[in-house]
């Protein structure tokens, strides 16, 4: 039970571990890691052949035993030529040599499938003496000695073509190297101890490896890129500040707190640039876009400690809490006399108006919303008619 002890415990480690990759994803588009799982696929048939074939023997069941060990080697031969392909797909290289590692998981995946159908009328591979105790044949130990050079080869590939990389990509492509040598080592303890799982310990150690320094670096690599996407989605490209799509979250952040008893303060002020069309039509919209963001200074200026959002071409909104919600009206004040000012001097005109969270009567932020869009355009019409 030792032997089929030691195939379960590898079996379980590996599928807890890599989990997240043998779930299949249908929108996946990797094929590296679609072969790296395809890969541990391999391993893990590997695995409960080779529990299987500890249990049975040990009971000395024998033809259920011979017909797993075919399918043993058969698994193993698998393996070997799917690891060749992720190698050579993970490099994604396509030299001399990647074709003759490919070729040589072939040649090894060939010459198991050969042996072992020559093997059931002569026992070149493996055979049962007397107490049908296992025997390893000459051909088994051909099998480990390819595998062991190919795995070598493939590990020496990779590590000559790391040493042309830089930062995390020489880091992974080291670990697929020094992965391929530890398989190297442990099939070579297997050839010497026909008994024992070395085999599948190897087989463990290889992906764990991959798993901790390769899938796991590059799904935290993922994540950063995810949270990079997601501030520039978050961020408007012209003016620099909020975009819609923050201010939405930003009102169901809002409204959570209200819900929850967590906010009862809070203020809305809706901006609205004037003129926007006129400098659209007469002077270009590259005119325009400047018009927007000379808009966008002004408001940021007045409402500096508060968020600013760009919700549509030229309409904008600031969410005040805390000091600026105490001091809206001073701000509000000072932001009407700089754009006064910015009037008299031919400069860019915002209409803006406000409105603070009732909770008597406000069933939702759209309804304080409304009453500042009101005073917005009231404050519009007061300036066109100045």
């Amino acid at each position: 039970m030792y032997y089929a002890s030691v195939g379960l415990i590898s079996l379980i480690v590996t599928v807890i571990i890599n989990f997240e990759i043998l779930k299949k994803n249908t929108n996946e588009r990797s094929v590296t890691k679609r072969r790296y799982r395809h890969f541990l696929f391999s391993v893990i048939v590997y695995f409960v052949s080779d529990i299987l074939w500890g249990y049975m023997y040990d009971e000395r069941w024998l033809i259920p035993t011979y017909i797993d060990t075919m399918a043993f080697f058969v698994s193993m031969a698998v393996s070997v030529l799917l690891w060749t392909r992720f190698v050579t797909t993970y490099l994604d290289t396509h030299g001399r040599f990647s074709k003759f590692l490919l070729g040589g998981g072939w040649l090894v995946f060939t010459y198991q499938v050969i042996a072992l159908v020559i093997n059931l009328f002569y026992p070149i591979f493996f055979g049962f003496g007397e107490g049908n105790e296992y025997i390893p044949g000459k051909a088994r130990y051909i099998t480990l000695f390819i595998q062991m050079g190919l795995y070598l080869g493939t590990s020496i590939y990779t590590l000559a073509v790391a040493v042309k990389t830089e930062g995390d990509e020489k880091s992974h492509h080291r670990t697929i190297g020094f992965s391929g040598i530890v398989m190297t080592f442990f099939i070579a303890l297997q050839s010497f101890f026909p008994l024992m799982p070395f085999y599948a310990i190897g087989c463990l150690f290889a992906t764990c490896m991959i798993h901790s320094f390769v899938y796991k670096d590059e799904t935290a690599e993922m994540g950063r890129e995810i949270g990079t996407a997601k501030q520039m989605a978050y961020r408007d490209p012209l003016t620099g500040v909020k975009s819609k799509l923050a201010y939405l979250e930003r009102l169901g952040d809002l409204e959570g707190r209200v819900e929850a008893g967590s906010l009862s303060k809070y203020g809305v002020v809706v901006f609205d640039v004037n003129g926007l069309k006129k400098i659209n039509d007469t002077l270009g919209h590259d005119e325009g876009d400047e018009y927007i963001r000379s808009a966008c200074r002004l408001i940021c200026e007045q409402f500096k400690h508060s968020p600013v959002f760009r919700i549509g071409g030229d309409e904008f909104v600031a969410i005040l809490e805390g000091e600026d919600y105490e001091n809206r009206e001073d701000l509000l004040k000072s932001f009407e006399t700089a754009v006064e000012e910015y009037r008299a001097n031919g400069k860019v005109v915002v209409s803006s108006g406000m409105a603070v969270y009732q909770t008597e009567t406000d069933d939702s932020y759209n309804d304080v919303f409304k009453r500042a869009d009101k005073k917005m355009y009231e404050r519009k019409g007061y300036l066109k008619g100045i």
